[in-house]
């Protein structure tokens, strides 16, 4: 089984920490693994670099002058509760609070990803990605901030499929660091 193809792999190397920018390998690696005697500590990427800020490792500089929603992973938020260090992270790197979108944290609308969504040939009327985005726009925000790589790639063709290059921007959050530094 592929499972501990990989827990065997993975028990060759020394190491303390697993980090991951994918909530969908955080929560395999961190949860499931562990039913096939995988218990690695693992740490989702939005976990490790709200810590750095808030130990003084890393001290954002430039804040983003721009109104940022922050869009919740499944796999981050509904099935780990981790609601509060992505938000924190945007919030370190911007002087306004982040923009809640109407359908947030437990009851935030999936983008479609996790369920294949990004592979499939849907009508374009019934992308969930569009309806995710859709809440992207009526918050108002500039920026859409993620902290999942597909959920990035869902918003990001929603918002060129609406032709809103120009007005919204779709961002993960180390990317937000990255420009504060």
């Amino acid at each position: 089984m592929m499972a501990e193809n990989n827990i065997e792999t993975l028990k060759k190397y020394k190491f303390q920490k697993v980090i991951t920018t994918c909530p969908h390998c955080f929560n395999t690696l961190g949860n499931e693994y562990k039913q096939f005697d995988g218990d690695f500590e693992v740490i989702h990427h939005s976990q490790f670099i709200e810590h750095l800020i808030a130990s003084g490792k890393i001290k954002p500089q430039h804040k983003v002058d721009k109104k940022i929603t922050y869009h919740d992973a499944c796999y981050l938020g509904r099935h780990n509760s981790i609601y509060e260090q992505p938000r924190s992270v945007v919030s370190a790197v911007s002087d306004d609070p982040v923009v809640e979108m109407r359908r947030a944290r437990e009851k935030g609308l999936c983008c479609g990803a996790g369920g294949g969504m990004m592979w499939m040939d849907e009508e374009s009327d019934k992308r969930v990605n569009l309806l995710r985005f859709e809440d992207v726009e009526a918050s108002k925000a500039q920026i859409a901030a993620t902290a999942c790589p597909f959920c990035n790639i869902m918003l990001d063709d929603a918002r060129k499929m609406k032709g809103k290059e120009d007005e919204i921007e779709v961002k993960d959050i180390a990317e937000l660091v990255a420009e504060s530094l």
